[in-house]
Order: C-alpha cells, then structure tokens, then sequence
C-alpha cells in the first residue's frame, strides 16, 4: 500500500505505482498531487480497514509529511510508536544506546540552549533537532569558541523554514547535541520483511565537501562500497530491527564508518527510503531493479548477480543547490540543458520547482562513473557565482537532478 504527501513524488515512483496497480490511499493531499485516474485509488476508509484486517499489510509513504495521518488514522496498529522511535532522534539514541554504550548525546529544550554550559561539552559536536528533515538546523561545532555564532544561526535558520513542514517532520522544540562520529558516512535503504529479516537494497558513500559540510548534496554507490559494507551493515540493522520489532518496514538509514571499521549510527527515517524519492529512484538507475517493487512484493535483489555486471561501475547521485549568492527572486530561469553538459552520461534530470518547493535547491543529477577512483568525484553540488545555467530576470525558478554513467573520471 502507498501513502502519498507532500512535498514531492517522482515520476518514477507515480510509474511504479501504476504499473503494479499498487493501492494508493486517495487522501486529499494524495489527489492533489496525482491526478491520474487510472491508480489503484483506494480509500481512506478502506486503508484503515485492511490494516485492522491485516495489521503486517506492507505500507511505503514517499514523506514524512504522512506521519500525522498514520498517527491520525492508525493508531491501533504498531507503526505510529515503531515511527517515533525513529523520527524522534533521542528516542533512538535511547533505543540503541546499550549497544553503543560510550556515545555522548544529550536531549536539550530549545529554550534551554543559551543557559547550557558550554564549557562541559565534548566538542567536536553535533547539533540538530531532534526532530528534522533535510539537515535542516543541523551543524558541527568544533570548539567552544563556536557554540555562540552556531545558536545565532540556528536562530535564524529556524525563522527561516518557520510554516514549511508539519511538526511531525520538523519540531525544533527540543534540539539533541551529540558526539561528532570520526569515518566516512553512508546512507542505506532497506526494509525488513516479514520475518524481521533486513534487506539491504542500496549503499551510497554520502560526500561532503568539507569537514563542516553537513548537507545532503552527493552520494555514490559501486559494487565496491556494497561488498565491502553489505554484511557489516545487515549485522547492524539486525540490531536495530530486534530491539524495535520490525516487520514489513522501509526506512532510509545514515552511519558512520570509523577507521577500524566499526558501524557508528547517525540516524534512521522510518517508512520511506531517501528524502524527495531521490535514494529511492537511483536503484533502478543504477542496479536495474526497482526498490519500491522490491519491498511491496517482499523480494530481495540478487547482489552476487547483479554486482557481477556492475565491475568499475560508480554511480552518482548530485543535488544542485543554489550557492551562487544570486537571490531566487532575480533568477527567471534555469538551462538544464546546458548543466547536463557538464555531467558524462547522465541517466536521469529531474527538474525541481524552485519556488514551489521552496528549496534552495535547482536539481537532482543520477549519473555513473566507469573506472573512476571514488576521491576523484567532485563536486559539492553547489552552483557557483556567474554559472551559464542561470538566466536573470524576475520570474520563476526551477531545479533538476541528472543521474548517468560514464566511462571516464569526472
């Protein structure tokens, strides 16, 4: 079953839909966003009633906008309290904590921020909501002599996003300060099946630009990455998925992996796989098969098989973010065919509306790297001062995201 919100479902998801005449639950955000009659549309009265009749029935929402509804309408059922223990990121900190016993998080009010003795902190740190979305408010502190200008900041940026998602997505009324994880990150969709089993669908280095980097700008995912991770990350998630009892259940997972390889969590975001259908879409780009199918009809990709036909093969995944210092509002367009000419073999452009979404975002590339060192991808995926991609004036603006394959290091 599909639970469709705001703020966005790609094309590739709405295909899959149709294709598989999967239920969709015809709410009224859902309609709004899909007008195609031909979907499977059920409705809410009828969701609710299969998973009364069928409390394991399989359900993928593409946004965390869909939690209240789940709360709303399910609440006799497991997911909204398994949801939580998730989304909230102290309560999964609490949920893991005996399994990594020496990691520093601290749970704190967001009024309670400026009264907070900075002198006892372990820096470097983290600090972010313990309700987010989209490393929004999310910032390392390395010293100290930061904590000031970084509160200030967040100040802001919470003005800022003020109105732009439901509280069930973004809450800043209580922030979490953490131990900053040494190691190279990853983002991870999986669902555990019926029997509680993790089933690992993708792997994907995250890249950052910087050590102060936290945006979710650049992943890559190879054959190397996944038989390299693979089975450490199942032993992770088996974890994981025993403490909160997890059957038929997509989430989006981020780690760390520090240098004597050991798995560190960052954070897990429950029933759906990476944020804007990005992670999501990139499987069938990249591995041939469709993540969606793979969990709602309860299969397993075949790694050894699929791997086998992927030797020096890199994929990538760039979003494209406004950093040109140009304010939107002096923007009239975005010539995405002219971007995609500094990418070799995109597989996929999808172009975002800007405004509409309220992103500081103009695209989402997918594209590969054949023979090609991992530490030669580029790219903080940030669109630079007088890019020939951006037309002035006083009209919209939209954004894409290319996704492709090359044979050559970019």
């Amino acid at each position: 079953m599909i639970l469709i919100d705001k703020p966005f479902a790609s094309d590739f998801l709405i295909k899959t839909i149709k294709e598989n005449h999967f239920p969709i639950i015809a709410t009224k955000v859902a309609k709004s966003m899909i007008s195609d009659n031909e979907l499977n549309w059920i409705s809410e009265k009828e969701a609710i009633e299969q998973f009364k009749k069928e409390p394991k029935t399989p359900l993928y929402s593409n946004s965390e906008n869909a939690i209240s509804w789940i709360e709303k309408n399910l609440g006799f059922s497991k997911l909204p309290n398994q949801i939580q223990l998730f989304k909230n990121k102290i309560l999964f900190r609490e949920l893991v904590k005996d399994a990594f016993p020496n990691y520093f998080f601290q749970g704190v009010k967001l009024a309670d921020l400026t009264k907070l003795d900075a002198e006892v902190l372990p820096f470097p740190l983290i600090i972010k909501p313990a309700v987010g979305f989209f490393s929004l408010a999310v910032h390392k502190v390395d010293s100290i002599e930061e904590w000031n200008s970084v509160l200030n900041n967040i100040e802001q940026e919470i003005e800022d996003f003020k109105g732009m998602y439901p509280k069930e997505v973004v809450n800043v009324s209580d922030f979490i300060i953490e131990a900053y994880i040494e190691g190279e990150e990853y983002a991870i969709d999986c669902y555990f099946n019926e029997n509680g089993k993790p089933i690992v669908l993708n792997v994907m280095h995250h890249i950052f630009s910087s050590a102060k980097d936290v945006s979710d700008r650049v992943y890559m995912t190879s054959k190397e990455i996944i038989e390299k991770y693979k089975p450490e990350i199942e032993d992770f998630l088996l974890i994981v998925g025993q403490k909160a009892q997890l059957k038929n259940f997509p989430m989006h997972v981020e780690i760390r992996i520090d240098k004597t390889g050991k798995i560190n969590p960052i954070e897990i975001n429950p029933l759906r796989f990476g944020g804007w259908c990005t992670t999501g879409d990139i499987s069938y780009f990249a591995y041939g098969f469709n993540s969606y199918e793979q969990f709602l009809y309860k299969k397993s990709p075949n790694w050894n098989e699929i791997l086998e036909t992927r030797k020096e093969k890199k994929y990538n995944l760039i979003v494209l973010d406004n950093n040109s210092g140009i304010k939107e509002s002096n923007i009239k367009a975005f010539n995405y065919n002219l971007l995609l000419k500094d990418f070799e073999k995109p597989l996929n452009l999808r172009e975002v509306d800007f405004k509409k979404y309220l992103l500081e975002h103009f695209s989402v590339v997918i594209k590969g790297i054949a023979n090609a060192d991992e530490k030669s991808f580029p790219g903080d995926g940030r669109l630079r001062s007088g890019h020939s991609s951006v037309q002035f004036g006083a009209s919209s603006i939209a954004g894409n995201v290319p996704c492709g394959e090359s044979d050559a290091q970019t």
